[in-house]
């Protein structure tokens, strides 16, 4: 199947797809950030799913407070505030693993999976395997908007070929669907131009057109609690493995429950819910939750924080407030939260921009000794 060249499809039906895919975001952790956050969104479209509402519907939730609050007893969108009455596993729905070699210059892999709606053969086409569909344009209680099916981490994938696996199978306990029960599978990867090809052509494997599928109760695909990799049963969601995944610096490519952990709670500080974060690489390293800077700062404002409070304003012409919360650090207790950030801009719960921490030292602002 790997040299047969029928057996592969493109990515969107289109051959010009590398324009879409390769000019998304600049940098891998952003890249990978949407992933999660796909992740997250098919877990809170499970529970509207099988209450039997389209999330698109006016009775769906409003808003991802509103999910948050319905579905998991979150309040005021942090994890802070958990209704102690939630099952526990409110943690277990979503996982970022690192797998593979370890060492200076060696890219990991990530895994990333989710208890999420699923998604059935057939679907995958319109889901993981499209670009501008807008899937989810009109559900309003969702993070991720721009219907690209987590394609911008493609690029930074293993150098030779960008390759990515995707398994999924469709939650059972969502009804009134008429749709296979079976797990599909497909693996994605890059095409070199040749001949007159002016760009690479991303391509996922569909012998004779079709996503491969099977039937299985469950596979041995989550990791156990010792850290080893494909081992505890993964009955439906989604499992996505990107392989030799060329993150960045050496920082990022170590444990990723100590720097990569807190980069990705910088990128994502209001993250709708929790995330397990796990490196098998690391047999001593714990697991870790990832929970949003948001969620962190509150945590840890004792030991870290000089004061932390939030206020808004309506800036003219505007006439909608804009929300911000302001944390002054104690000294040398910045550098675990940040890098270079010195002012971060977040729309649903992401990291969208920033303003570097110089930006104190101009002197219209006048606060040098932050």
């Amino acid at each position: 199947l790997w040299t047969d060249e029928d057996s592969w499809t493109e990515i969107d039906a289109s051959s010009g797809n590398w324009a879409t895919i390769g000019n998304q975001q600049k940098a891998p952790d952003a890249a990978l950030v949407e992933k999660i956050v796909n992740s997250v969104d098919a877990v809170l479209m499970r529970e509207c799913l099988k209450e039997g509402i389209k999330p698109e519907s006016k009775n769906a939730p409003k808003s991802i407070s509103e999910a948050q609050r319905k579905y998991f007893g979150i309040e005021n969108g942090k994890r802070s505030y958990v209704d102690p009455n939630q099952p526990e596993n409110i943690n277990d729905n979503v996982l970022l693993v690192a797998t593979g070699k370890k060492g200076y210059g060696v890219n990991p892999s990530y895994s990333i999976i989710d208890l999420g709606e699923g998604q059935s053969p057939e679907f995958f086409p319109n889901t993981f395997l499209a670009l501008n569909r807008g899937n989810k344009n009109k559900i309003q209680f969702v993070q991720g908007k721009f219907g690209m099916g987590g394609t911008g981490v493609l690029r930074f994938g293993s150098p030779e070929h960008n390759l990515q696996l995707i398994i999924s199978r469709r939650n059972p306990e969502i009804k009134n669907e008429i749709v296979s029960e079976q797990w599909g599978v497909t693996v994605m990867r890059r095409k070199p131009p040749k001949g007159q090809m002016k760009s690479s052509i991303f391509t996922y494997l569909a012998p004779e057109g079709k996503i491969l599928s099977f039937n299985s109760p469950s596979l041995p695909i989550l990791p156990s609690n010792d850290l080893k990799m494909y081992v505890k049963p993964l009955k439906y969601g989604t499992f996505i493995k990107i392989y030799e995944y060329q993150i960045g610096t050496g920082r990022l490519r170590s444990d990723i429950t100590r720097h990569l952990h807190n980069r990705l709670s910088l990128l994502m500080p209001n993250i709708a819910l929790p995330i397990k974060v796990a490196d098998v690489r690391y047999k001593k390293s714990p697991i870790k939750t990832l929970s949003g800077l948001s969620v962190r700062l509150d945590e840890d404002k004792r030991n870290n924080l000089e004061v932390a409070g939030g206020r808004s304003f309506s800036p003219v012409p505007l006439t909608r407030a804009i929300n911000f919360s302001i944390y002054a650090f104690k000294s040398g207790k910045r550098e675990t939260y940040a890098g270079e950030e010195g002012i971060i801009f977040t729309v649903h719960g992401q990291t969208h921009g920033y303003l570097p921490k110089n930006f104190f030292e101009r002197k219209a602002v006048g606060m040098n000794y932050l």
